[in-house]
């Protein structure tokens, strides 16, 4: 049978924890008990040396190994095993300087020479070490023996039994392995618990789909037609796909700083950053309409989508002017009726005369005011915005006026911007104007050129502008009109106009007119 190595991430993880946790403990046993092993040998060796010099010391020692013979029962004999059986040593061998023995556990080497070489002791050197002698291995330690003098007369072999002290780390080691084993068991139940909440996270993906899972992301992130920008818990930029980049401005730079850092402040940075609430919320950022919605996710972060509504709010406020348009022509085609049933009365009456100068008195009317418009605005668009808005204006009972100083001599570079401003501050007007109802209400319309500047100023007889409120009206969301009456909401004229002013260079300001009304410059 083949063992193959798991696909999945928390089994992966866990098999390594296992097995890196077992192979520390394995290494960590085997570095302690070859320390321990050296300590005890240490042990041992120190303890055959503290033997031998305190025989050594005893100076009745020496005076009886130069007045007697080496029997097996000679004083030098008995004081060497009664030292012997008091501290547990495997011998204690008493020697002259020749090497030959006068004590020995086994009575049959007494009178013979040692099985290993004392010069060195006999030179005056004290000897610690691990050897085999007659006995076995055994821990010994040599002291020189000296007479009252000071002179040596012989030397004082000490040795522990070996298999005591391997005897002392054969017992240590059960009980270092019950702490290895039970370090181990911690250590499996850790890594088991790391690979069950990697499970939960990684919701048991195989470690390849991981790789495919974010190559799929990035392509889908950067290939949608819709911004993404992606917040982690602390409110730093996460991620901003290319959409998100150019509908905000932002770069890749952007991620990994806090929102108020890269965006200025304002509606949009506040949607973003989920400080207002609601679905389907409206934006501008440099002059586009934005609709966001923000999505908070299980780490404490959260997910903003952004899709540009910029066109689909211009080609709808353009469906509200030809809709209005249409109004009033359906109105002036009833006037148009009234004015040919009148013409008719007059021919039937045989009035010829009268009835060419009614005909002449309206088509004269009409043709003023769009030549007077013609003649003060150049640009067709501009101009033929405002000859339908006065339309719409009369069909709602309001007066729009052009100012006497109005005069547009040249094409605009983007009048299609123009148009959206001039008509979003028109229709604000004709809604503010209708909304009050005074004797003469009309709304004034102002278009100049200063060097390479157009100037465009609307002034109404409307209710005005507090002054207390007279910024807020150009953030985004803002409005005093009710969100119903409007498919696309409320709040986001007066935006577009500051923001396209501001695009260019300009500004949008609103102050009071004289006599009532507010004036939009």
């Amino acid at each position: 049978m083949r063992i193959h190595w798991p696909r999945r991430v928390f089994a992966q993880v866990l098999i390594a924890q296992v097995a890196i946790t077992t192979g520390v403990m394995v290494l960590a046993t085997g570095l302690f008990l070859a320390p321990f092993s050296h300590a005890l040998d240490d042990q041992a060796m120190r303890r055959a040396l503290s033997i031998a010099q305190t025989a050594a010391a005893d100076p009745d020692l020496a005076r009886e190994l130069a007045a007697s013979a080496p029997t097996p029962r000679g004083p030098v004999q008995s004081a060497a095993e009664q030292i012997r059986r008091s501290t547990g040593a495997l011998y204690i061998v008493v020697m002259d300087t020749r090497g030959v023995r006068w004590s020995h556990t086994n009575t049959a080497e007494i009178g013979r020479h040692v099985s290993t070489d004392p010069g060195r002791t006999l030179a005056g050197r004290e000897v610690r070490q691990i050897d085999t002698g007659t006995l076995g291995r055994s821990a010994r330690a040599k002291v020189p023996l000296r007479d009252p003098g000071g002179d040596i007369v012989g030397a004082v072999s000490v040795g522990i039994a070996y298999d005591s002290v391997h005897g002392l780390l054969l017992n240590a080691i059960p009980g270092l392995l019950r702490y290895a084993g039970a370090a181990l068991a911690v250590g499996v139940l850790a890594a088991v618990g790391v690979a069950r909440s990697l499970r939960r996270r990684t919701h048991g993906v195989a470690t390849a789909d991981i790789s495919a899972l974010l190559d799929e992301r990035e392509a889908m992130l950067h290939g949608i037609r819709e911004g993404v920008v992606a917040f982690d818990r602390k409110g730093r930029i996460r991620l901003v796909n290319d959409e998100a980049g150019r509908l905000l401005g932002l770069d890749a730079g952007a991620a990994g700083r806090a929102l108020d850092e890269v965006l200025p402040p304002g509606r949009t940075t506040d949607v973003l950053a989920g400080r207002v609430d609601g679905s389907d919320l409206l934006a501008v950022s440099g002059g586009r309409v934005l609709v966001a919605n923000r999505v908070a996710t299980r780490d404490g972060g959260a997910v903003v989508t952004l899709r540009d509504r910029t066109e689909l709010e211009l080609l709808g406020r353009e469906l509200d002017s030809t809709q209005g348009l249409l109004d009033a022509l359906r109105a002036q085609d009833h006037e148009h009726a009234n004015q040919l049933h009148t013409v008719r009365g007059l021919l039937e009456l045989g009035r010829y005369d009268m009835a060419v100068e009614f005909v002449a008195e309206v088509a004269s009317a009409h043709r003023a005011s769009a030549e007077q418009i013609a003649e003060r605005v150049h640009d067709p668009l501009l101009s033929a915005l405002l000859v339908g808005k006065a339309a719409i204006a009369a069909e709602r009972g309001v007066a729009l006026r052009i100012s006497p100083a109005t005069l547009l001599p040249d094409a605009v570079v983007d009048p299609r911007d123009l148009v959206t401003v001039l008509g979003n501050l028109i229709d604000n007007a004709l809604d503010a104007t209708a909304e009050r109802r005074c004797a003469e209400p009309f709304v004034e319309v102002e278009l100049r050129a200063e060097d390479t500047t157009v100037v465009v100023r609307v002034s109404d007889t409307g209710p005005g502008v507090p002054p207390e409120t007279r910024e807020r009206i150009f953030a985004e969301g803002w409005s005093t009109k009710s969100a119903t009456g409007s498919p696309r909401g409320r709040g986001i004229g007066l935006a577009l106009v500051r923001r396209l002013s501001e695009r260019y260079g300009g500004m949008a300001r609103v102050t009071a007119r004289a006599g009532g009304g507010a004036v939009f410059t």
